[in-house]
């Protein structure tokens, strides 16, 4: 068996269990201005943390891990995902109870309740998993040492064996 003295470890946490999920409707924008049509997918989200030290002093625990995903995935579940920095995405009016727009000169009206203006260009699953790895950065905070994590990765899949992931290097 090779000792330590034969190169660095490298560690790894891993969180991507079922339930990080949400069920979603979207339309993909295509630099053509053409889109899909509205339709829906079981996006399942998955994490992954780069760690440099896994000693008992350095510990970083599951919970808040798996806490924020679940808090993102329940922002996104059950809504209607929109691009708002996308170059065909015009916002017609948004006044709490209704929102208006315009994607790809297509006008849709819907409850403002059921919608989700994401500030990304796209959605898809590489511009998803991108934002969901700011927000999971931006939700854990101080329960992320510096140092110790030296890079996130998330995966996000809207079916078995395709999606996306975005690695973020920390240190």
């Amino acid at each position: 068996m090779p000792s330590a003295a034969h190169g660095a470890r490298r560690h790894r946490m891993v969180v991507a269990r079922e339930q990080y999920k949400f069920s979603c409707a979207h339309m993909t924008v295509f630099p053509d201005g053409s889109k899909e049509r509205l339709h829906g997918h079981n996006y399942q989200v998955g994490a992954v943390l780069e760690l440099s030290d896994v000693s008992f002093a350095h510990m970083i625990a599951f919970a808040p891990i798996k806490d924020a995903l679940a808090a993102i995935c329940h922002a996104f579940r059950e809504r209607v995902l929109l691009a708002e920095h996308n170059p065909y995405f015009e916002l017609v009016r948004d006044d709490g109870d209704e929102l208006e727009l315009r994607l790809c000169g297509k006008r849709y009206v819907m409850p403002r309740e059921d919608a989700l203006l994401l500030p990304i260009d796209n959605v898809a699953v590489e511009p998803l998993a991108a934002h969901i790895a700011e927000l999971l950065l931006a939700r854990l905070g101080e329960a992320l040492p510096a140092g110790v994590v030296t890079a996130l990765e998330v995966s996000v899949h809207e079916s078995p064996g395709q999606g996306a992931s975005c690695h973020v290097p920390l240190a």
